[in-house]
């Protein structure tokens, strides 16, 4: 079995010509859901109630799709969404709920399903409001942990893989709302670029082509 806590490797990053890169092609991403899946209906297999799979909106929906289906076992799926207050606010950086679940989960075994891990602070905060509704246990699954970033320290105890400290788009993952369907994981080599102009990659992406693959 795959060590979950060590994370897929990454093999390399291929140019595409464009302002970012493959780091993880779709079929690496199947390959380690597939992976995560199995070992999760192990853990749960003998759950006395479905498993609470938890999904941090927007982020991780796609990989929640994936993973719900690759489990393979009976689960139910929630869902949180989650914001920080503004500078102005005096607060910055300080996590709020936007959208809180809709059951509630004292005494069931729940999976907290994130897109990427970095700062840890998000992660925190969301383990510990989750901890307190008395759970039966809690644990997180991460497509993506960015570890370099870490400031404070967070189980993460699925993670699908480890990445340098880049900023990635694609699978769920976005830039001013665009790119979440874009099916590999690409590391944006230029981001002042993109961020003049969040149109950048529509056309290497969803021209006549088709997205640049690996």
């Amino acid at each position: 079995m795959t060590d979950s806590r060590a994370g897929g490797g990454i093999k390399g990053v291929v140019s595409s010509g464009t302002a970012a890169e493959v780091l993880i092609s779709a079929s690496e991403i199947a390959g380690r859901v597939e992976g995560l899946g199995t070992e999760l209906r192990e853990l749960y297999a003998d759950s006395p109630e479905p498993p609470v799979l938890i999904g941090v909106l927007k982020g991780s929906t796609l990989f929640l799709a994936d993973l719900v289906r690759a489990v393979g076992i009976d689960a139910e799926v929630d869902f949180m969404a989650i914001s920080s207050y503004s500078a102005s606010s005096g607060q910055s950086g300080v996590v709020r709920i936007v959208k809180d679940l809709e059951g509630d989960i004292a005494g069931r075994d729940v999976l907290l399903v994130e897109d990427i891990v970095d700062t840890g602070l998000t992660l925190t905060y969301l383990r510990r409001s989750l901890g307190e509704r008395e759970p039966r246990s809690l644990r997180t699954v991460a497509l993506l942990d960015k570890a370099a970033r870490r400031i404070v320290p967070v189980p993460v105890e699925f993670r699908g893989f480890e990445i340098p400290d880049v900023f990635v788009v694609g699978y769920g993952l976005d830039f001013m709302g665009r790119y979440r369907n874009v099916p590999d994981l690409y590391a944006v080599r230029d981001l002042a670029r993109l961020a003049n102009d969040p149109t950048l990659l529509v056309e290497p992406f969803f021209g006549l082509d088709g997205p640049p693959r690996a």
